[in-house]
């Protein structure tokens, strides 16, 4: 190599380096360079209609990175799936989650067993699982993957942590029975099962990267403002109006949510919960309802980075932060 060549090989290693005052750089989001995660909200007539498509909840306008993206981390999808059409669902993801809003068919995987499915079901698929979604009648599924986060690492997902697990409506109502009929559980904040798998007992989760919540929100009940460090995609599986969600930075000294946002619940739609937020939910219904918000929380929990917290009103008009899940 000649000396000229040697000069401009050397130079071409150090032209992206870059040095940043920590005073200012420490902190993207404070200063706006890194954008916020947006509240945002999808109603249930983007899939109730049309023909057999795949529609993403896109933010990735917002968030400023590559998309489809609903989070940095994840994309959430609605399916519909038009009766005896086929989809072909294919993402570069570790982990895909389906949950069926509405009709029965079965997905065919081109390495692994056909999953039959129904109204309430919902399944898991691993990395490198292409599938084949044939509807009998008219169907809406939720599909959320985390083809983002890798993405943004510049992977390709190639080793399956987990095999295809199918929870049928009629376990996850059985169990979530279990929790409510639970002495303990009349203090409870949350009525709530985790949807896990035995691969992963150290993060309780539904993959390695995913967490899965199957809650009921009872009549009349306000459920106290908590918020974590993963975003929550929620989707209403089913609400009467008069059930919502508060969103918001501040809690005045009762425990309230100050100056939030609020998101009416309404089956088959969804809304984004950003991380670090206060967030409550209400039922005014008069009815009970149903809600499952999916994270990438399994990530944080193996992160250590989750940190859950609850706010809990006081005697005497004051609030605590407690970190507890009850």
């Amino acid at each position: 190599m000649t000396a000229s060549a040697a000069d401009r090989a050397a130079a071409s290693l150090t032209e992206a380096a870059r040095f940043h005052d920590y005073r200012y750089a420490s902190n993207p989001l404070a200063d706006g360079t890194l954008p916020p995660i947006p509240a945002a909200q999808w109603a249930a007539d983007l899939h109730e209609r049309g023909p057999t498509q795949t529609l993403p909840l896109d933010t990735s306008g917002q968030l400023g990175c590559p998309g489809p993206a609903t989070t940095p981390g994840l994309c959430a999808n609605f399916i519909h799936v038009c009766p005896g059409d086929g989809l072909i669902t294919d993402a570069n993801a570790t982990s895909q989650l389906f949950f069926v809003m509405r009709g029965t068919g079965v997905s065919r995987l081109d390495d692994g067993p056909d999953v039959s499915w129904k109204a309430g079901d919902l399944f898991t698929l691993p990395a490198r699982s292409r599938a084949t979604h044939v509807a009998t009648d008219d169907a809406g599924l939720y599909w959320v993957h985390d083809e983002p986060l890798l993405r943004y690492l510049g992977v390709e997902a190639s080793q399956r942590q987990f095999s295809p697990t199918h929870y049928r409506r009629e376990a996850i109502m059985e169990a979530l029975d279990a929790v409510i009929r639970d002495p303990s559980s009349a203090a409870a904040n949350r009525l709530s099962v985790l949807l896990g798998n035995r691969l992963f007992p150290r993060t309780l989760t539904i993959t390695h990267v995913v967490w899965a919540m199957f809650g009921l929100l009872p009549v009349d009940a306000v459920q106290a403002p908590h918020r974590h460090q993963s975003v929550a995609v929620d989707l209403v599986v089913d609400a009467r109006p008069g059930c919502y969600t508060m969103v918001g930075r501040t809690l005045d000294k009762e425990g309230r949510i100050k100056d939030g946002q609020r998101f009416d619940w309404k089956p088959h739609s969804v809304f984004v919960t950003p991380p670090g937020l206060w967030h409550s939910h209400h039922n005014e219904s008069g009815h009970p309802a149903h809600i499952l918000p999916i994270q990438d929380a399994g990530l944080h929990t193996h992160l250590r980075t989750l940190d859950i917290r609850f706010a809990r009103a006081l005697t005497g008009g004051a609030c605590e932060v407690v970190e507890s899940a009850g």
